[in-house]
């Protein structure tokens, strides 16, 4: 398969600008002459392989069916949440599920799935996905494995976020996936147009659209919806996340975060509305933990909900997105 990136060699503080920490050059594979970035390469904290981007085509994206881009145009509103709980839902429908993590900022992903502090390895191909289970139905990318420490901050201007997310693009080899699922981070700026640009030559795209329930976050959602319509995105739906708390003790639910608002921006935006995810604390807890919350806690209030909205992207993909 290959080897694995592991050179460590000392440098100056990660998250300076141009430095070799995480924050330079020095970090990114590839960055060296002749590859996105245009700095040489000093060897500094690099823990991915060097790659040379790929020519243009259908490349490692070849034998993917259909990319479900998660947005959102309000931070904090539990787009990895439900980035990660929908690939579980899918591998257990049987599916085999990749999870591309643009979030360059806050890499999530890898915590939520227990996958941190894993190796890239070089084949071939080009890099090879974390797997995170044994039967290697779920597949992971995420700049959370470069960084040396988990406590890192990615100090990066727009042209080198841009060039990574074309190369997790063009040399990830993801093999043959029913979905590949993007978390991106909040808004609609630089990460966003640089995932759509670099993913658009290839299968279809569609997006999930994730709000919680109150006025301030349905507000920066619709404009998230705005952003897809501009860029030609399919929206599939949207998903209202922290839709009340159920209380474990009389199931009585109480709404938090107000009601309702996921539902009507669904409606008025003339999208489906795919489900409400209450607030749960097994959910909270299996994050915390990297557990399977969809086989391990099948009675929770959340798991109804999460489930549904998962065979509703079964149902609705395949049409929306041929």
């Amino acid at each position: 398969m290959g080897t694995a990136a592991g050179e460590r060699a000392g440098g100056t503080a990660a998250g300076e600008e141009g430095s070799g920490g995480v924050g330079g050059s020095a970090g990114l594979p590839g960055t060296g002459p002749g590859c996105w970035g245009g700095r040489p390469d000093t060897g500094s904290r690099r823990r991915f392989p060097r790659s040379t981007p790929a020519a243009p085509g259908p490349g490692n994206l070849a034998g993917v069916r259909h990319i479900l881009l998660v947005l959102s145009g309000k931070g904090g509103v539990g787009k990895s949440t439900i980035s990660a709980e929908l690939a579980l839902a899918l591998r257990h429908a049987g599916k085999k599920v990749g999870i591309l993590d643009v979030d360059l900022c806050g890499p999530s992903i890898p915590r939520m799935l227990r996958a941190q502090g894993r190796a890239v390895h070089q084949c071939d191909g080009g890099w090879v996905p974390v797997f995170v289970d044994q039967e290697q139905s779920i597949s992971l990318m995420s700049v959370g494995f470069l960084l040396e420490n988990p406590d890192e901050a990615v100090v990066w201007r727009g042209p080198k976020k841009n060039a990574l997310i074309k190369q997790f693009v063009s040399d990830v080899a993801w093999g043959q996936l029913d979905y590949l699922v993007v978390d991106t981070p909040p808004g609609t700026s630089d990460e966003h147009m640089a995932t759509v640009d670099a993913l658009r030559p290839y299968s279809p795209l569609g997006a999930l659209v994730v709000t919680t329930p109150q006025a301030v976050s349905v507000g920066d959602v619709r404009r998230e919806l705005t952003f897809c319509r501009k860029t030609g995105l399919q929206v599939l739906g949207v998903v209202e996340n922290m839709s009340g708390f159920v209380c474990p003790h009389c199931a009585e639910c109480t709404n938090v975060f107000s009601q309702g608002g996921g539902e009507e921006l669904a409606t008025l935006a003339g999208v489906p509305f795919l489900g409400s995810v209450p607030l749960d604390p097994e959910l909270c807890g299996s994050l915390e933990e990297g557990r399977d919350f969809i086989r391990d806690f099948p009675k929770s209030s959340a798991f109804p909900a999460l489930f549904s909205i998962a065979q509703k992207v079964l149902s609705q993909a395949p049409a929306r997105l041929s």
